[in-house]
């Protein structure tokens, strides 16, 4: 699942501890900041602040044993972000979970699909 990706579907959002939590769109961050290098390209695809961007990283590189993303000064030339192992395996591993998730619920939702309002010819 891409960045800023909304099919219909489930979320999931894993709580490890009562207040560290992993959802979409902290995924979404990491893999952004793996595609990019950058924490505020990956927050500006998901159409978010820099600094809302910042926090959510901030917060898992808290949360974490070890941090999920290295940051380096410099601005265009010599700045950037990128995914500790850590982070390649967090990433990674959340997205298996979707993948694995979406398979376990794929009958109950198309059960439930079909008892949908056909909106096709309303459009």
């Amino acid at each position: 699942m891409k960045a800023g990706n909304h099919t219909a579907g489930a979320r999931l959002r894993l709580v490890l501890e009562p207040d560290i939590a992993i959802g979409p769109g902290k995924a979404d961050i990491l893999e952004g900041i793996r595609e990019t290098g950058s924490i505020a390209a990956a927050g500006r695809r998901m159409g978010m602040s820099y600094k809302r961007a910042w926090l959510l990283v901030e917060t898992m590189n808290r949360c974490f044993r070890e941090p999920l993303v290295e940051t380096s000064r410099g601005g265009r030339a010599k700045g950037g972000a990128v995914l500790t192992a850590a982070g390649h395996e967090v990433l990674e591993g959340y997205r298996r979970m979707e993948q694995l998730t979406a398979a376990a619920i794929a009958d109950e939702m198309a059960a439930l699909r079909r008892l949908l309002v056909d909106m096709s010819s309303e459009k």
